[in-house]
């Protein structure tokens, strides 16, 4: 069979390729410790659930609107509202078969082949990826430890070209756990006032987990509103991954085209997700501060574990539950007849000699690291501290 030659565009995701070459060696019968997986080791909170169990029994079991239920995205313009201050009109909200979905809406509906898409490093892998499928051109900014891998406006300045058509970020950052305080973003602002037709792409998934204490946006800047889209979901701070909701907040004429986009690719997400997402949306959000709390905890432990082993470099993170450790000090160590050349070599290393699970920074534009996951329990965070540390040990 010949496929389709978009396909060679486009990598596999080395998130879930770690993911699932750990699962393929545990049914090998190795014991392996994940610490490469983006996601919650907590089960979504009860009301929650509660919730999901109340509509199929309330009979939502049908198609859903192609955007969302109503309720569903007056909700999300309620929480804008109430959370960051950011004023959207229920129908300027799309909800999607998660934040990665709302990912690739926006690109799609915004980018033409050969436009150029900003992206700084380390950036979420999917990120290249999807602009890559549809043929835009990345241009990266290269963030540097020094500046907890944040960019300047000097460096964003210098990336702009006339074809410049996408700005796009996270803020948590994943992988590198970096945080855009009120002052930087306003910052960048300054410069993408110069600039009115580059549109910007704020991912905001992981606005909860963040150790700070407060979260800004970019969509802050009322002059700049009307180009920025907000993308974020339920799957983080709220532990909903399995669920499946994302949703994203923008400009009218952009909306309308997502849902244009999403009519024929996938319609309207699952019915008992988005009844039980109004709840969480409308809820307490006690449960989550708990899970931040825990995160915080497990922060501190493996930041403080992984300074103790020679060679790594890591930085304390401001949110999101990964470290990003510079681990170059083994490039070009050995063990028996194996050399490690880059980060794909160690992480393939850690795995199969020290059954550990971590995802290479190449994959999120940084060859220097690797990303190490903090979602899973104290004893299995001490447990791949000690593993890693036995494993790095071995290589001279």
């Amino acid at each position: 069979m010949e496929l389709a030659q978009r396909l060679d565009r486009m990598s596999e995701s080395q998130t879930l390729k770690m993911s699932r070459l750990g699962r393929e060696l545990r049914a090998k019968g190795l014991d392996i410790i994940d610490l490469s997986i983006g996601e919650p080791d907590f089960v979504t909170p009860e009301h929650i659930r509660e919730a999901a169990k109340q509509a199929i029994d309330q009979g939502y079991t049908h198609y859903t609107p192609v955007a969302g239920y109503p309720d569903l995205r007056k909700a999300i313009a309620d929480k804008l509202k109430r959370d960051n201050g950011l004023e959207y009109a229920p129908e300027q909200i799309v909800t999607s078969t998660g934040a990665k979905h709302s990912l690739i809406n926006v690109i799609m509906s915004v980018v033409d082949p050969s436009d150029e898409v900003i992206i700084p490093t380390p950036y979420w892998v999917t990120y290249s990826e999807q602009v890559k499928f549809v043929q835009g051109k990345v241009v990266t900014i290269r963030g540097t430890r020094e500046n907890k891998y944040k960019i300047t406006p000097a460096q964003l300045e210098a990336a702009i070209t006339p074809k410049t058509k996408l700005f796009m970020f996270s803020s948590p950052c994943n992988p590198s756990g970096s945080v855009y305080d009120q002052e930087e973003l306003a910052a960048l602002a300054e410069v993408f006032r110069r600039h009115p037709r580059i549109v910007i792409l704020s991912d905001e998934i992981y606005e909860y987990i963040n150790y700070l204490g407060t979260h800004y946006s970019i969509a802050q800047f009322d002059d700049l509103k009307d180009r920025v889209v907000i993308v974020n979901g339920l799957s983080k701070g709220y532990a909903m991954t399995g669920w499946r909701l994302g949703y994203i907040a923008g400009p009218l004429a952009l909306a309308k085209a997502i849902e244009k986009i999403q009519g024929q690719f996938t319609s309207g997400t699952c019915s008992i997700t988005q009844r039980a997402a109004i709840h969480a949306l409308n809820a307490d959000l006690k449960p989550t501060h708990e899970m931040v709390a825990e995160f915080r905890k497990r922060r501190d432990y493996i930041v403080s574990e992984i300074r103790k082993i020679p060679g790594i470099e890591v930085q304390e993170p401001d949110g999101a539950f990964y470290i990003f450790p510079d681990i170059s000090a083994y490039f070009g160590k050995k063990v028996g007849d194996l050399t490690i050349e880059n980060a794909d070599d160690l992480c393939m290393y850690l795995l199969e000699k020290g059954q550990v699970s971590t995802v290479t920074g190449a994959a999120f534009g940084e060859p220097n690291c690797i990303r190490i996951s903090y979602a899973a329990s104290m004893e299995k965070l001490g447990e791949g501290v000690n593993r890693l540390r036995d494993a790095l040990a071995a290589l001279k």
